[in-house]
């Protein structure tokens, strides 16, 4: 069974269509990224699958749940962290955890104990005494993210949760959610950033205006631009006709001279560590001199700009999403 199903999923703010028919499968145990800019639609997303917002029409299902017909039974198999910690700051780290238990009715050593385990997990056990308005960014956002875990979910609703955190914490933070999904929690989490999405997520779904516009594994999606490519520059002019033609015979597609340099040629190859020498050769017998070869991966910033006309980074803004 899937753990998060949604089919048909709209939800409109006046006569902007925050989603326009989204369609989504996650599989239990994955780290499920929904990339997209801002305004794509990630944040409605989310905000209709952890009951917080009903569709305009669709219908979304948690655990083999209906979100609709079943909020109340649906929050307990789910936890949610948003774009912005949301700990209470008066508190320390251990109550505002110990807090949350008490929402789930948790008897009181077992409060405890999970305040205990969830603080040494995300290496707060120091700080776990301290009021969270002396933590750090990255050290609230940690605790945010340990305090939807309380319950144990099934389902954990990451939305942006690198957010406004400098690179060693996003980094740190990156490092938990992987371990999450190993440990067998179902991570659906949302991001504008292309190289979390790549290096988290087992499966991608592309968002853009409230649509799905692709799907699939990073690097299913980096094929479905034409895969990898090569890139070659030689050393004189007159031999480029020299060096399409003996490449040539090794890439899948056409060789291409480079429009901003005379000496640079790129063709489509098939991925494998024997391309590199085996252009290097050819050239060397057809004596053409070489600065350089090198193989160049897609990225998914090449992606989302191949599938939507536009980078990542830019704002779309629907009033309701980040």
């Amino acid at each position: 069974m899937s753990a998060v199903v949604a089919e048909g999923l709209k939800k409109h703010y006046g006569d902007t269509r925050a989603l326009d028919g989204l369609d989504m499968e996650v599989a239990q145990g994955t780290v499920y990224g929904l990339l997209g800019p801002n305004g794509a639609g990630k944040t409605t997303a989310v905000k209709v699958m952890t009951t917080l917002v009903k569709p305009t029409d669709g219908r979304a299902w948690i655990d083999g749940i209906d979100v609709a017909e079943n909020p109340r039974v649906v929050r307990t198999r789910i936890g949610l962290t948003g774009q912005y910690a949301a700990v209470e700051e008066r508190l320390t780290g251990r109550e505002n955890l110990e807090l949350i238990g008490r929402y789930f009715h948790h008897a009181g050593t077992e409060r405890s104990a999970r305040a205990i385990e969830l603080l040494a997990m995300f290496d707060l056990t120091e700080a776990g005494d301290r009021v969270a308005n002396t933590y750090s960014g990255g050290m609230r956002r940690r605790l945010d993210i340990a305090m939807s875990l309380v319950a144990r979910p099934s389902v954990l609703f990451l939305d942006e949760p690198t957010t406004g955190l400098d690179p060693r914490s996003r980094l740190a933070m990156w490092d938990f959610i992987e371990r999450l999904g190993d440990e067998g929690t179902t991570v659906l989490l949302t991001t504008q950033y292309l190289e979390e999405a790549d290096y988290l997520a087992e499966q991608i779904m592309v968002i853009d205006r409230g649509r799905k516009i692709a799907e699939g594994t990073s690097d299913q999606l980096k094929d479905q631009i034409g895969g990898d490519k090569v890139r070659v520059t030689i050393v004189k002019p007159e031999n480029i006709q020299r060096a399409k033609e003996a490449i040539a015979p090794l890439c899948v597609g056409t060789v291409e001279q480079d429009p901003q340099s005379a000496l640079t040629l790129t063709a489509p190859i098939n991925a494998g560590g024997g391309v590199v020498p085996g252009i290097i050769r050819a050239l060397d017998d057809a004596g053409v001199d070489v600065v350089d070869v090198e193989v160049r991966r897609p990225t998914l910033d090449d992606v989302f700009l191949v599938l939507t006309g536009h980078a990542a980074e830019a704002a779309g803004g629907d009033g309701e999403d980040g």
